[in-house]
């Protein structure tokens, strides 16, 4: 049996069709991002370790999926606007933060024309809202 990693990263069906590469590009920052969170102490605490949940998302998907969230979420939920394309949900009682991050029309025309961007788009994109969530949470940046 295999235990989860604290941070993992999901990419939405839809978006792995347009960006093919993208599964296997999330799947080596998932691996990446928890070395770097680990290296930063984030899970000094074996019995009180945050789970994170990224979800890459179209700019469809992330608009059905958020307003999903919005309606089932309990008011224990908090929910952080990071910006247009990024919304958190904090269950602070589960310890457990999902975050749904857009890949805009435009970032996704590109990533379309310019494909060798996508690794490098992709990691510079969970990187930035991962020492988002680090400065809400009180955590060091990785």
């Amino acid at each position: 049996m295999t235990e989860l990693l604290p941070i993992t990263i999901t990419v939405d069906v839809e978006l792995a069709k347009q960006l093919t590469r993208l599964n296997s590009v999330a799947n080596k920052l998932e691996a990446q991002f928890n070395f770097h969170a680990l290296t930063a102490n984030w899970f000094g605490d074996e019995d009180n370790i945050l789970v994170i949940q990224l979800y890459l998302e179209t700019p469809t998907t992330f608009m059905l999926n958020t307003n999903v969230q919005k309606n089932t979420f309990k008011s224990t939920i908090h929910t952080s606007y990071f910006s247009d394309d990024v919304i958190c949900y904090f269950n602070q009682e589960e310890k457990l933060l999902q975050c749904h991050i857009a890949f805009t029309d435009s970032e996704l025309a590109l990533l379309t024309e310019q494909p060798k961007l996508l690794a490098g788009f992709t990691q510079a994109k969970c990187h930035k809202v991962l020492n988002l969530i680090a400065q809400q949470q009180s955590l060091n940046s990785i």
